[in-house]
């Protein structure tokens, strides 16, 4: 697919010389969305200030559009979109006017009909003449989201985009993102609940202490770095794991009932097999099994351990 965004060696180094990005080397994809996940502190946002011409990067080249970030940053700031963290709305601002004026500061013309579908795709028009101060923190969000969206751009940045909203309303923006990437924008997504980036993403970048230590397709991350777990319920409870069975590295759990039983997916052989033949041999007899894939959390849990050593 045609590169939309390309980072060469990007770096953020401040006055008081906290380094904030160490080299960071992306492309994406028109049209895809990508999860950029980290913890706190990690680089995303000032990343995505960086791009989007908030703060100015002292190494390195990005451009988006194929516009350099710094040299032809008008023409790249127009094909951007960004709702940041923080909700800066101006309370006495009606949610139509709010949209407009942003629309305006970007040189864009009067388009009624195209704020109207806008404010309907994100059940905005209903507020349209409501003031900030009257909407709930989520309707709030999707203000942000109109406001980023009305001059068309090509890229979305969403930095923590349902940072504080309940799970319904977090469910109805993931809808709206998907919407948006069937119609061709192109998406990086911050966000502290990593159940979207697996709902959602195409691909996966880690970042910790402002460098990048993975991009990959998601799937294909969780194949690669995955594991299984099989859960045994046992027939009657024991009390310890018997030695002969130390090999397994299983887990004993729920007062003895159940054996825990983790396998990487990548392995060539899971060892489930000669662990039933093992668990007959001892006498231990079995009620149920199922086995339980690990979610793209975990796994970012566990190569930001592997970062840290």
């Amino acid at each position: 697919m045609t590169a939309i965004v390309e980072i060469e060696n990007l770096g953020k180094t401040y006055k008081d010389g906290l380094t904030a990005l160490r080299g960071v080397n992306l492309t994406i994809a028109a049209g895809e969305i990508l999860a950029l996940l980290g913890p706190n502190g990690a680089g995303k946002t000032t990343l995505i200030s960086a791009l989007c011409g908030i703060t100015t990067p002292t190494g390195g080249r990005a451009s988006i559009g194929g516009h350099d970030i710094l040299r032809d940053w008008r023409a790249a700031r127009r094909l951007v979109g960004l709702v940041p963290q923080e909700v800066a709305l101006d309370p006495f601002d009606r949610v139509i006017d709010a949209v407009r004026f942003t629309r305006g500061l970007f040189g864009k013309g009067r388009d009624e009909a195209l704020i109207e579908h806008i404010l309907r795709r994100l059940s905005l028009w209903d507020k349209r003449h409501a003031r900030s101060r009257e909407l709930s923190g989520g309707m709030k969000r999707r203000v942000l989201i109109a406001k980023a969206l009305c001059h068309e751009p090509k890229v979305l940045f969403l930095d923590e985009p349902t940072a504080g909203v309940d799970v319904e309303l977090r469910r109805d923006m993931w809808e709206v993102v998907r919407g948006l990437k069937e119609s061709g924008v192109t998406i990086i997504l911050t966000t502290h609940y990593i159940e979207e980036a697996e709902a959602m993403a195409d691909r996966v970048a880690v970042i910790d202490g402002g460098e990048i230590l993975l991009v990959e397709d998601k799937a294909d991350l969780m194949r690669r770095l995955g594991r299984k777990t099989l859960r045994i319920e046992l027939g009657a409870p024991v009390a310890a794991v018997p030695d002969a069975l130390a090999d397994y590295a299983l887990e004993l759990t729920a007062g003895g009932h159940t054996l825990l039983y983790h396998y990487h997916t990548r392995g060539e052989r899971t060892g489930i097999t000669r662990l039933l033949q093992a668990l007959a041999r001892e006498g231990i007899s079995l009620r149920d099994i199922e086995t339980r894939q690990s979610s793209l959390e975990e796994i970012f849990v566990d190569l930001l351990r592997e970062g840290a050593r």
